[in-house]
């Protein structure tokens, strides 16, 4: 067994993805920096499928370092299993349905050592398109909404987001790690939040990553999806309090609509694809799931006077 301490732990949360887990893992293996320094923490949702059993063999003689947890209580409480079991420096976040470049973990690594007050930094989602329209134009908007500079005050707001994202062990563990009982969407929100008051930076950086998570999207699964995101952030929004976080009048469907129009001018110069202005039709369908579930999250945890 080595003795040398890893520099990075790899995070891969993972639940029911033996579709893609193979591609994200093999990636992880692919990385062109030293395997003595990285350790893999996967922490598994009880998956019902060939995930852990994948996992296993694409790591088996890899020289890696892999330790397996087990969790049923969401993902706030999956990540921080990682973040208490972390040995390296840095945690970077390796989703089971994404692939980072060869040069990925050097990068973001680099980009780390060089900056000192850098808490959390992030590589760009990568530009292709897939056979799947509906999880390309996902995957289009989700780089859209981080074409900003994440230093600066005007991104308060914006999220990086937990995916293929670099955070620093030692400024994650200063503000108590994820919460706990964030069992959906908003615990790497509600991380960034709190990791900004504490005088930390986040960046964004030209280092690449593709997202699988949107090859086999439906209508069906973006409804959903965005339904449980606006249920998610009431939750979110009450314990942070900030009114800076969510403007109300720029997330009705109409509002999302414009936006859509605005990110697809910019995508188009970029890609050359007439498909991205179909982004404002999208962007409307998705945020009205929003809106229903943010509005029924209000409700449920309305309780009358008596």
């Amino acid at each position: 067994m080595s003795l040398v301490k890893p520099k990075v732990t790899v995070g891969v949360c993972v639940r029911n993805n033996a579709l893609t887990i193979r591609e994200a893992v093999d990636s992880i293996v692919m990385q062109d920096f030293p395997h003595e320094l990285m350790e893999v923490v996967v922490v598994d949702g009880y998956s019902k499928d060939e995930t852990l059993s994948i996992i296993e063999n694409c790591l088996k003689n890899t020289g890696i370092k892999t330790r397996i947890f087990y969790e049923n209580k969401g993902l706030g409480y999956a990540r921080q299993l990682v973040v208490d079991n972390a040995e390296g420096e840095y945690i970077i976040w390796v989703d089971g349905d994404m692939v980072i470049s060869t040069e990925y973990i050097k990068k973001l690594v680099e980009f780390m050592d060089r900056h000192a007050k850098a808490g959390i930094a992030k590589g760009k989602q990568s530009l292709e398109f897939t056979s799947n329209m509906l999880g390309t134009l996902e995957a289009y908007s989700r780089a859209a909404g981080k074409m900003v500079n994440f230093s600066s005050k005007k991104s308060y707001a914006k999220a990086l987001g937990t995916s293929g994202a670099v955070y620093r062990t030692k400024a994650i563990r200063q503000v108590g790690g994820f919460d706990k009982n964030i069992r959906g969407y908003c615990e790497d929100w509600d991380v960034e939040i709190r990791v900004k008051r504490a005088g930390w930076l986040l960046y964004s950086i030209n280092a690449n990553f593709l997202d699988y998570e949107r090859r086999g999207l439906k209508w069906k699964d973006l409804w959903i999806r965005y339904w449980r995101r606006g249920y998610d952030t009431h939750y979110f929004l009450h314990k942070i309090r900030d009114g800076r976080l969510i403007r109300h009048y720029r997330m009705f469907p109409p509002a999302a609509f414009l936006l859509g129009i605005f990110h697809a001018r910019i995508l188009f110069k970029l890609t050359h694809k007439k498909e991205v202005f179909l982004l404002p039709l999208q962007y409307f369908f998705k945020m009205a799931a929003w809106y229903v579930g943010f509005t029924k999250s209000h409700l449920d945890s309305y309780e009358p006077v008596s």
